[in-house]
């Protein structure tokens, strides 16, 4: 998911990149699971290689980690970057829909409405391989692991921590995503202190879609 990134800022930083507990090759554990057990899990991976500070860039579910590294362990951050997140995602009816259409009939009855979320139809048409190797690797994640992370996104909720928030941070939205529109990320900007905010030409997954744009908004936050 973050190749775009890691090929453009691996010459200059120490890049590290984690599979989230049920996804990827990370253990699926028995869920349900919660952001502030995935944002522990991340602490326990810097002391396991130890790195004490971290730049921190996480997109949707991985906003929300950022969030509470943010509100909880900001003597672990230099930076934090929250993309195509919400402090609050989605309802509980429509986390329930989904959670139970995967356990009922698995993740390749949702993946094609996902996909339609994650990129616009224009991308799509565009770039057919990126988009099919995305599906791919979403339908390759352990459904109970799915599930579980699901859980954790649907019990989120930092409305009312976001001003403890210190850290330099910026946040990306994507001008088409529906998942979490700009508008979920203007309100994280706006309550943050000190917060930037950048939109790009994008649906959720904005680090892939217009990867040039959103790698010079990280380059030029990184920078500063």
């Amino acid at each position: 998911m973050w190749d775009p990134q890691a090929a453009a800022f691996s010459s200059r930083f120490r890049v590290l990149r984690c599979d989230t507990r049920g996804h990827g090759r990370s253990s699926a554990t028995p869920g349900p699971y919660s952001i502030e057990q995935l944002a522990r899990d991340v602490l326990a991976l810097l002391d396991a290689v130890h790195i004490d500070r971290v730049r921190f860039c996480g997109l949707s579910m991985g906003g929300q980690i950022g969030q509470w590294l943010g509100i909880h362990a900001p003597d672990r951050l230099d930076k934090l970057i929250l993309c195509n997140t919400g402090a609050k995602i989605g309802t509980e009816e429509s986390w329930k829909t989904r959670i139970d259409t995967v356990r009922s009939k698995g993740l390749a009855e949702v993946a094609p409405a996902v996909l339609a979320r994650w990129f616009t139809l224009a991308y799509r048409e565009k770039d057919p391989g990126t988009v099919a190797e995305i599906l791919r690797i979403m339908e390759a994640v352990n459904p109970e692991g799915y599930i579980a992370c699901c859980a954790a996104v649907r019990d989120f909720d930092s409305r009312s921590s976001l001003a403890r928030i210190r850290t330099p941070t910026l946040v990306i939205a994507g001008t088409h995503d529906a998942s979490t529109p700009p508008a979920e990320g203007r309100y994280l900007a706006e309550r943050i202190p000190g917060a930037r905010y950048a939109e790009l030409n994008a649906a959720h997954l904005s680090n892939i879609e217009d990867r040039e744009a959103f790698n010079r908004e990280l380059n030029n936050f990184l920078a500063s």
